[in-house]
């Protein structure tokens, strides 16, 4: 099965004889990647570049974002139940009528450490995600109205 990404220009950015989702992928560069309805369940892409990436309607539940660069990506619809997104940059993403809510194990998506400043998050789900004194949100952002959870760091 071959597997290709490709960015808004329609150029070849990625390609595998994997399935998406278990291609190695960690710090790459994924610039302008159309991933639009992408199943990406459980994904574990570390470190990896997404800035302004397509990813309307994806579904990234359990992916593994640790520390990715997801300035200014498409990320309306998108199911990030139990995502790890620590430290992860999402300033200035689109999160409209996104998940990160809980699991279906009840598991929390961590945004400890995580950039939300200037993010659209009209209608996004956030019951249960987990935040941290360094984490960053939107002006006028109330996390305990959002029913997140406060987790302290050491």
């Amino acid at each position: 099965m071959r597997t290709e990404i490709r960015n808004t220009k329609g150029e070849i950015i990625f390609e595998s004889d994997k399935p998406l989702e278990s291609a190695y992928l960690d710090e790459s560069d994924l610039t302008d990647a159309m991933l639009e309805n992408a199943s990406l369940a459980g994904v574990c892409w570390c470190g990896t570049i997404l800035r302004n990436a397509n990813l309307k309607n994806a579904d990234l539940y359990w992916a593994i974002l640790f520390t990715s660069d997801l300035r200014d990506a498409n990320l309306e619809n998108a199911g990030l139940q139990g995502a790890d997104l620590k430290e992860v940059n999402l300033r200035g993403a689109n999160l409209r009528n996104a998940n990160l809510g809980l699991d279906n194990l009840g598991g929390s998506t961590q945004l400890e450490g995580a950039d939300l400043r200037d993010a659209d998050v009209t209608n996004t789900n956030f019951n249960g995600a987990r935040y941290d004194g360094r984490t960053k949100f939107p002006d006028k952002f109330d996390p305990k109205k959002k029913k997140m959870i406060f987790r302290e760091t050491a």
